[in-house]
């Protein structure tokens, strides 16, 4: 999938080491009475009904596309997580591309260089790596366990930031960051449908989606390379597909063959494959969306609470198992993300 994992930035930061997703450069948040320009045309809908009716769409387009993932590679039985991905990668290009060039939701930017399109390729690669394993994970794990252990981001944000930038955070940043592993460890105990190769994956995907994270803040630094988060996904998505399709063709085999068979014997799945990659570009453009019209901020809450708004909402259709035990570690978890997540915003306030 793209990630359900999400692509977001946070005012006034430090792009290279302070998201818990992909750091993107988003402009800043336009005033109140300009917010409602993209997506409305003065109609009859006043600006806090479209606020919402944004946010909706976001937890909608988050939560579907992991839902409809879950679904397609779990219990529809389409084993094909890196093909799917594909599928993914050129629905988000072909939409980006539309979206961009006639919609004009943001001005377009173009590549200036071969080292800029090196570091792009590099960055696909990384993205390539995290969606797929995301992907896979799903077949083996519930998604409440794949969300907990998504959770833990920022974990591996830190250690990348300091391996890779020797960048040192405060001791308060450090200590927020044991709740959020501690409480993995208390799921992982008590998870009923534990399965190794699934976490070992899923922990790849989230340590994948924290190191393009911090790589992205190193190699896209200068203003002549900076790129807007719809720019970048125009630019990265088919990259991406061109990376994944030798491997899905080596490691899947005939997927083409095999899909076009299963779409003749149920069609069903032409309308699922082409659903769930329109809401895998869905889940870029509402980022995109609730940081114009309300602010990163606002998503960087929203992503706090995502994670566990699709846990239950995975409960309650899919019925897996869940202990108290395994609840509590995930409660924990989550309490440790919104802790690193204040910790840091004391620190900026600190250092400037």
């Amino acid at each position: 999938m793209v990630e359900a994992q999400t692509w977001t930035t946070r005012r006034m930061s430090n792009p290279r080491l302070d998201s818990t997703e992909q750091v993107l450069d988003i402009p800043p948040t336009p005033p109140g009475e300009h917010r409602n320009s993209f997506g409305s045309n003065g109609g009859s809908l006043s600006p806090t009904v479209l606020t919402a009716l944004i946010i909706a769409s976001w937890y909608l387009s988050n939560i579907g596309v992991l839902l409809l993932n879950k679904y397609l590679l779990s219990f529809y039985g389409y084993r094909f997580p890196i093909f799917l991905t594909m599928l993914h990668m050129l629905s988000c290009a072909a939409y980006s591309y539309a979206s961009i060039n006639f919609l004009e939701i943001v001005p377009l930017q173009h590549i200036h260089s071969k080292k800029q399109f090196l570091k792009i390729l590099a960055l696909s690669a990384i993205f390539c790596f995290s969606v797929v394993c995301g992907n896979t994970s799903l077949r083996y794990l519930p998604v409440s366990f794949n969300q907990a252990i998504g959770a833990t981001t920022p974990f591996f944000t830190a250690i990348f930031a300091f391996v890779i930038t020797c960048k040192k955070e405060t001791g308060e940043v450090y200590l927020a960051l044991l709740p959020v592993v501690f409480g993995i460890v208390v799921a992982s105990n008590s998870e009923p449908l534990f399965h190794l190769f699934g976490f070992l994956v899923c922990v790849g995907s989230t340590a994948g989606r924290a190191l393009k994270s911090v790589v992205q803040g190193i190699l896209l630094t200068s203003e002549a390379e900076k790129l807007h988060s719809m720019n970048l996904l125009l630019y990265m998505a088919p990259l991406a597909a061109f990376i994944l399709l030798p491997f899905t063709l080596y490691i899947e085999g005939n997927v083409f063959a095999i899909t076009v068979e299963k779409a003749r014997g149920d069609p069903f799945i032409v309308f699922l494959l082409l659903g769930n990659a329109t809401v895998a570009y869905l889940v870029n453009l509402t980022n995109f969306l609730v940081t114009k019209h309300t602010s990163a901020l606002t998503l960087q809450v929203l992503g706090n609470a995502k994670a566990t708004v699709a846990a239950v909402v995975s409960v309650l259709i899919f019925r897996n198992p869940v202990t108290v035990m395994g609840m509590v570690g995930f409660g924990i978890t989550i309490m440790g993300v919104v802790l690193y997540s204040e910790a840091k915003k004391r620190s900026k306030v600190t250092t400037h």
